[in-house]
């Protein structure tokens, strides 16, 4: 059985993915964060099944590449049940995505995710009237402590037991008439799609329909003439009306609200948070109390476990004759170790889980719309810099996010600056190293002449590539207090990357260069790039560990350590 995750962002789908599957996806506040579906393993009733986590999207046209990416899955890969996630405290608008669902004719349950939030504004849901509207389950639940989940999984098996396709309600008397006149005319010739799906799509002019209709593109153009001159308006406006319309008269049926909507705490957090004055005042105390916290974890610890193993290293050393082969790579092997240990986890594990804690928080992207106008200045706007706080975990997936961006020139722009930004690794390398060597200061120092770099190279990019940058839309998400499960898998999802990956390399480089100083090699290689160190003011020595760099960045940084 596959079980298939669909809502609107920032609705708690990839939460609940990663509490159901354990698989270790990056959940965010970020709109667009799951810009490809994830799939994940659960067992249920000792059945093995398939979770699929699909981007978050409004609505199943095809305007931006989630909604692609979305209403591609569900049309033309095997779906068993569909899991629509809603916000339980927005339910008026996640209900016109529901509505679209239900056109698909395939196995569905309802989720009202964040109900906890719901009743914090006074809002109550008989979900037993709704599930008998929409004739499908309707499940409450709180995705970030796990509550009602069980249950969630049980109505879905027991939907694609039953084949529970819920029904698709009809719209207005004279906008119905056209719809069921138009489906009539394409069934049979729409591919095995449901025919009212691809009337009402003919109707919205989807470009993808449009492509290959079913039926002559006069024929379709008239049924949407008929409708537009009914309403005089277009026919796609009418349509998502006549949604909304829908979505509305449900909401009043199956909700109360208890009381009126006071100002809360959370809203006056706001007020500071994103004032064009304090608001960056907050963002820069937030970012170095960060780093101290970081750094003065990192120092705490640091030289503890350096000193377990400077005890250690004569002892295992001592495995093999002094001046031998073996001896080297030994010690080189076990310098590779210390390094990971002593000063690079240190630094790592804090700065992954506070950055985790900013991300779940709701923070992050209240720091988007802040930077919105500096970002203007190199000419991209406050969406890029979800990407590039993103590249402060790594380099990877802050290239991939740059899918949210709708601009071409703004994601490639964007893509290259991502790459500068210092990631996990190095960012903790250069509290590690620089810190120790010379101080918390010339550390920071680093750091900010690496985001100038930033900027006078974005700066530089838009001028080569010069373009009308958009205003910035974006979804502004509520505060949420982190939980404990969330940034530990989150932390261990990035932490996993350098303990799989690049602490092997640090391993193995240790060892290599310890077998090259064995055999008397490494001077060869560093005069050899003396026409590389020299103009950079380095020494000599330093020559070979650069060469790391080119598998790892963080290696050379850790390296310089064990060669000076």
């Amino acid at each position: 059985m596959r079980i298939v995750l669909v809502g609107q962002p920032n609705c708690g789908k990839s939460t609940i993915f990663n509490y159901l599957s354990g698989y270790r996806a990056i959940t965010s506040n970020f709109p667009g964060t799951t810009v490809k579906y994830t799939l994940g393993k659960l067992y249920v009733d000792g059945r093995e099944c398939e979770c699929v986590d699909l981007p978050g999207t409004y609505s199943l046209s095809s305007s931006d590449a989630a909604e692609r990416e979305t209403r591609r899955f569900l049309l033309e890969e095997q779906v068993d049940v569909i899991v629509d996630v809603a916000d339980a405290s927005l339910l008026s608008r996640s209900l016109e995505l529901t509505l679209e669902l239900l056109e698909l004719e395939k196995p569905m349950i309802l989720v009202l995710n964040m109900v906890d939030e719901a009743e914090r504004k006074g809002i109550v849901i008989d979900e037993g009237k709704l599930s008998e509207i929409l004739a499908i389950p309707v499940v409450k639940t709180i995705a970030y402590t796990g509550q009602g989940l069980t249950d969630m999984v049980r109505q879905a098996l027991r939907a694609w037991r039953e084949s529970i396709v819920g029904r698709p309600l009809p719209f207005s008397r004279d906008v119905e008439e056209v719809v069921e006149a138009l489906k009539e005319e394409v069934k049979g010739r729409t591919g095995g799609l449901p025919a009212r799906f691809v009337a009402l799509k003919l109707l919205e002019g989807d470009p993808e329909f449009a492509k290959s209709p079913p039926l002559p593109s006069a024929k379709v153009e008239s049924y949407r003439r008929h409708l537009e001159d009914r309403h005089g308006r277009p026919s796609d406006v009418v349509v998502s009306s006549e949604r909304h319309a829908l979505a509305m008269n449900i909401y009043e049926e199956v909700v109360r609200v208890v009381r009126s909507p006071r100002l809360s705490l959370r809203d006056r957090l706001d007020d500071w948070v994103m004032h064009p004055v304090w608001g960056y005042a907050i963002l820069v105390a937030v970012f170095f109390c960060l780093f101290f916290g970081v750094f003065k974890v990192g120092s705490f610890l640091e030289e503890p476990l350096l000193g377990v193993f400077d005890r250690i290293s004569p002892a295992v050393a001592r495995l093999a004759p002094e001046g031998g082969m073996l001896h080297a790579l030994i010690k080189g092997g076990l310098d590779g170790v210390a390094g990971g240990v002593g000063i690079v986890l240190p630094y790592l594990v804090p700065f992954l889980l506070a950055l985790a804690a900013l991300e779940d928080s709701g923070y992050l992207p209240r720091v988007a719309f802040l930077l919105d106008s500096f970002m203007h200045r190199i000419g991209l706007h406050g969406k890029s810099v979800v990407p590039f706080l993103l590249g402060y975990g790594c380099s990877v997936p802050a290239v991939m996010a740059t899918r949210i961006l709708e601009s071409e020139r703004d994601r490639m722009i964007t893509a290259v600056l991502a790459t500068f930004i210092p990631c996990s690794a190095r960012t903790v390398i250069i509290l590690g190293l620089v810190s120790y060597y010379l101080g918390p200061l010339y550390a920071m120092g680093i750091y900010i002449l690496n985001l100038a770099v930033v900027g006078l190279s974005g700066m530089l990019m838009s001028r080569i590539y010069p373009e009308v940058t958009p205003g910035l839309i974006l979804e502004v998400p509520r505060y949420h207090l982190p939980s404990l499960r969330s940034l530990i898998t989150k932390s261990w999802y990035r932490l996993k990357e350098f303990i799989t990956i690049a602490w092997p390399l640090l391993i193995g480089g240790s060892a290599l260069l310890a077998l090259l100083q064995h055999f008397g090699l490494h001077r060869l290689l560093n005069k050899a790039l003396t026409v590389v160190t020299l103009p950079l003011g380095l020494p000599r020595e330093v020559g070979t560990t650069l060469i790391f760099g080119v598998l790892r960045k963080e290696l050379s940084l850790i390296m310089l350590f064990e060669a000076l």
